[in-house]
């Protein structure tokens, strides 16, 4: 690859007592925390970050989110995740991840698609007029191998489960924020789920924004023992998100 050395991101963590959970190792959330915490990282040392949109009245927000795992970091280990931007098109844009062990061993792919939105019309707005288009300099070519984001169509048609939105679900944009829906998602399933059995691969699709005191409705469909689809509704009808979970066996 050509000069790919900044287009590249690398960015080191520890999977410290607080971020697993009772199996020793790194939660989903905080992984999809890291991997948004990345992409801001990335965004701002190239110009295109949170806070030089800001300054225009613009956003990013995150539409779809696919992560494949082999394993999660466990407790007290360094782990890095490198992040790079594999397409740019008018109003979305496609970022991926790789996580690695401190060794360099790869443990996990992500991929994500996000759209920049005006937050006065919360309408997206057109990425190729951003800086002049200069985005797209930092387009890369590394394969990403796992599967982009599918679609995700769930049939339930009584809800799982049901919360009201609260203090700690919103976020700094006023919304409930993109990894409690996956929290949340993932208490549908019992401990035993997780004593037994690992996320191998986790998909989310962000549809319309959530607020505090909305009621969150979540519909599970159950294909097998492995495959899962979950879609969350507000004030009973309308989507605020779909995800798949594929489990595996310890």
């Amino acid at each position: 690859m050509a000069d790919d050395s900044n287009k590249i991101g690398q960015y080191d963590f520890v999977a410290e007592p607080f971020h697993v959970d009772f199996t020793g190792r790194l939660t989903m959330g905080v992984l999809g925390n890291h991997l948004l915490n990345c992409a801001g990282f990335h965004a701002a040392e190239r110009g295109f970050g949170m806070m030089t949109l800001n300054e225009n009245d613009y956003t990013w927000v995150l539409s779809r989110l696919a992560i494949e795992l082999e394993e999660m970091p466990r407790q007290y280990e360094k782990f890095s995740i490198q992040t790079w931007v594999e397409n740019v098109y008018r109003l979305f844009t496609d970022r991926n991840f790789a996580l690695l062990s401190q060794e360099g061993r790869v443990l996990g792919y992500a991929r994500s698609v996000w759209a920049m939105i005006s937050m006065q019309t919360r309408r997206p707005a057109d990425l190729l007029t951003l800086h002049g288009g200069s985005i797209t300099d930092y387009v890369c070519d590394r394969p990403c191998p796992i599967p982009k984001p599918s679609r995700i169509k769930v049939a339930a048609s009584e809800p799982a489960a049901s919360l009201t939105a609260r203090y700690s679900d919103i976020d700094i944009n006023g919304h409930v924020n993109s990894i409690r829906y996956i929290e949340h998602i993932l208490d549908l399933f019992p401990l035993s789920m997780y004593q037994e059995k690992r996320i191998r691969r986790f998909e989310m699709a962000y549809v319309a924004e959530g607020y505090y005191g909305d009621r969150l409705d979540f519909y599970l469909d159950r294909h097998d023992d492995a495959h899962y689809e979950v879609e969350v509704r507000k004030q009973e009808d309308e989507v605020v998100c779909r995800s798949k979970i594929e489990f595996t066996v310890i």
